[in-house]
């Protein structure tokens, strides 16, 4: 059941790409490489500060699990985001914070019922501050990589 549950995380969100344009999936790439390199970092920390676990099996396990949810629905994600939503804040940090809700609470409750992990040390509450912090780090690094070329366009108008 927890492999079932793994794949499809990552099938769903990779098919979803299907309907996302190549100009907007190359545009945000970079920021979604960010995405995945934090969250990352996140599931390092994991590791010494048993900020969750995974019940069934070791780190092989954990390692599984936690990649399904980074490379599918983290990756996915924000290219979604930022590609119905870049170059308006308001509605970029609302549609955040209503995914990262989701995510810290009934997601986090539905997968620990599933026994994909066990929360320890890290709270759904942290796990929204953490996402919505992301979320502010990921627009403004967008917004660095896109300035430059918005310069160079206005030089040559």
């Amino acid at each position: 059941m927890i492999n079932l549950v793994r794949v499809g995380l990552l099938t769903i969100s990779w098919l979803s790409l299907v309907f996302l344009p190549k100009k907007s999936f190359r545009k945000y790439l970079p920021v979604s490489n960010l995405a995945v390199s934090l969250i990352l970092l996140t599931s390092l920390f994991s590791l010494p500060f048993k900020l969750w676990i995974v019940e069934k099996g070791g780190i092989k396990e954990k390692i599984f699990t936690d990649l399904s949810l980074i490379l599918g629905p983290f990756f996915s994600g924000t290219l979604w985001i930022f590609h119905l939503t870049y170059g308006r804040f308001g509605p970029y940090f609302l549609l955040n914070m209503i995914m990262n809700y989701l995510l810290a609470f009934p997601l986090c409750t539905i997968f620990q019922k599933l026994k994909l992990f066990k929360l320890v040390n890290f709270r759904p509450i942290h796990i929204f501050f953490t996402y919505i912090f992301y979320s502010i780090v990921l627009y403004g690094y967008q917004m660095y990589l896109t300035k430059p070329k918005q310069l160079k366009l206005l030089k040559f108008k």
